[in-house]
This record gives structure tokens, C-alpha cells and sequence, in this order.
């Protein structure tokens, strides 16, 4: 097996074959029968809530799962060639072609329909998606928004600022982008990271953004951390800010964040029952090399190649069940 990925019901394997296998619930994914035979030499699988889709290595796409909402491509099939990448919101896709034009489908309102500013999508880069929007970087470092407009869809009052942009993050509701200078731009829903006005004179020299569902995390040069957005999901730090120093990386769930220090010790900060709260553990994060996340929940490698969990026990807070088996990551 080469990779998994996930929509909101169902898994989509790409086997070493290249070939795909699925499960989960049918009609969001789970049952990819009906184009079973085109899913031959998949390079790439990209998936909305309830739909899934594949470049194949020819560079034409095949989707299937809830048509409304991406897992009905017919439409645009015939455009659809020479694709190099697929970014997804929620219920719809977004395609970037090898000639650096884009294709979309799904729900038009929330991304599916790009025709609004297509003449603007020249030479595209890359892509990034909130849950309702798409905002995509073009060569000439500027950027181009398209889908909810209130979630990001939308980005005319700061274009002006929009340039040289480097990389894009997202919430769920809004896009923070890094330009090259090392400052921060922000735009979306305002409460959920869309506005980074309180903290826009500290955003300066900032290496890397990680967001949770509402709330945006930047670590800068110095290693230091500021964050923004809603601050019981994240967007407030102040109670662990001095802790906060020599970051070498941030991960997030839906509502909390988790920070590995340069000495391989972990910081944790939002939703306690989202793995804000690592106190239960605290003595065992030594020497962690890597954390990932679910939604609710952290699983940090320690050195020795042990697991450490915290967050929902019911969503992969709580690995004592497996724990004598994680010995050999």
C-alpha cells in the first residue's frame, strides 16, 4: 500500500499497483465500483467531505462518491488533462492544469464554480482551501480567492497587500498568507483567524503558519509563537507564552494546537478535550521527534520510537490498548 486518504465517511487506499480500493460509506466514497476499471496508474487522490478524486498518471482525473458535492466530474471531464495537482474545500474540487489554468467542480457556491474570476486564474502555483473557498497563488506572487466570501472567498480588502505571497494557510473559515518579507496577511471569517489585526505588528519574520479548524499559529525566526483567532480554540496562548521558545514545529487538531520544543519537550494550548491540555502526560514528552493528530486528539514518536497520546480517548487519545506494540516506529 502506498497511501490512504480520507473523506468524512470513507478511505481511499492506492495499492503498490497503483490501483485504488475503498470502504466506508457507500455513497460518500466508500464504493468506488462504478469506476473501478478507470482507477488504473492513480498518482494522486484528493477528497471533499463526501467525495473522492484521482490523477491518474496520465494526468486526467477520475471521481466518484456524492456528485453534488465533487464525485461528478462529466462536466468538465473533457478539461480536465495534464493535471498537476487537486485541492478540495468541503463539497467541491479545484484542479490546477500543467499550462497553470484551473478546473473546478462540486457545489458552485462553495468553490465549484471559479467563472466569476477565471480570467484572473493565469499561471496558478498553488492552491489552498478553507471549508467553503478556494484562494489560489499565482507566479507573480498575488493571489486570486474565489467561493464563500465570507470564508474566505474573498479577498478584495487586503489585495492590495497581497504580494510576493509565499505560502497560504487556512482554517476552516479563513486563509492566512506569508509573503517574503516574513510579514502576514489574513482574510475570511474574522473571529475564526480572518483578522490579525491585534497581533499585526508582532507578525513580522515568520517562518512557518499551522492553523486548527479556528485559529492560526506562526512560529517566527526567533522561535517564539503568536497566534490569533478564536481563543478557546487556539487563537490564545498567553497561558503558556513563556513557555513558548525554540519551537521547532507545530501540530493541530480541530480546536488545539501542540508545539515540540528545540529540547524535545511538547507545549499544549486550546480545547483541553481537543489535546489543549497535555498535563497527564507532561512527563513522558521527552525527546519527541514528531507529532501528528486526528481531530480530537495528539500521538507524539519519542526518540526511542515509543508513542505518547493525549486528547479524546475516543478519537486517538488513548493508545494503552496498542501501547506494548509501539515499540518500532
Amino acid at each position: 500500500m502506498k497511501q490512504i486518504h480520507a473523506a468524512s465517511a470513507a478511505f481511499a487506499a492506492i495499492l503498490a499497483d497503483e490501483s485504488v480500493v475503498t470502504w466506508g460509506y457507500p455513497k460518500w466514497g466508500g464504493d468506488c465500483s462504478a469506476v473501478q476499471d478507470q482507477l488504473r496508474k492513480v498518482q494522486q487522490i484528493q477528497a471533499t467531505y463526501k467525495a473522492f478524486a484521482a490523477i491518474l498518471a496520465d494526468g486526467s482525473v477520475v471521481t466518484w462518491g456524492d456528485p453534488d458535492t465533487g464525485g461528478d466530474c462529466t462536466a468538465v471531464q473533457d478539461q480536465l488533462r495534464n493535471v498537476k495537482q487537486i485541492q478540495a474545500t468541503d463539497e467541491a474540487f479545484a484542479a490546477i492544469l500543467a499550462n497553470g489554468f484551473v478546473v473546478t467542480w462540486g457545489d458552485p457556491d462553495w468553490g465549484g464554480d471559479h467563472s466569476a474570476v477565471q480570467e484572473r486564474l493565469r499561471n496558478v502555483k498553488t492552491i489552498q482551501a478553507t471549508a467553503t473557498a478556494f484562494s489560489a497563488i499565482l507566479a507573480d506572487g498575488s493571489v486570486v480567492s474565489w467561493g464563500d466570501p465570507d470564508w474566505g472567498g474573498d479577498c478584495s480588502a487586503v489585495q492590495d497587500q497581497l504580494k510576493n505571497v509565499q505560502q497560504i494557510q487556512a482554517t476552516q473559515y479563513a486563509f492566512a498568507a506569508i509573503l517574503v518579507d516574513g510579514s502576514v496577511v489574513a482574510w475570511g471569517h474574522p473571529p475564526n483567524g480572518g483578522d490579525c489585526s491585534s497581533v499585526q505588528n508582532q507578525l513580522s519574520n515568520v517562518r512557518q503558519i499551522q492553523s486548527s479548524w479556528h485559529a492560526f499559529a506562526t512560529i517566527l525566526a526567533d522561535g517564539s509563537v503568536i497566534t490569533w483567532g478564536d481563543p478557546d480554540r487556539g487563537g490564545d496562548c498567553s497561558a503558556v507564552q513563556e513557555q513558548l521558545r525554540n519551537l521547532q514545529a507545530i501540530q493541530a487538531t480541530a480546536e488545539a494546537f501542540a508545539a515540540i520544543l528545540a529540547d524535545g519537550s511538547v507545549v499544549a494550548w486550546g480545547n483541553p478535550d481537543y489535546g489543549g491540555d497535555c498535563a497527564a502526560v507532561q512527563d513522558q514528552l521527552k525527546n519527541v521527534q514528531q507529532i501528528q493528530a486526528t481531530d480530537c486528539a495528539f500521538a507524539a514518536i519519542l526518540v526511542d520510537g515509543s508513542v505518547v497520546t493525549w486528547g479524546n480517548p475516543c478519537q486517538g487519545g488513548d493508545c494503552a490498548a496498542v501501547q506494548d506494540q509501539l515499540q518500532f516506529l
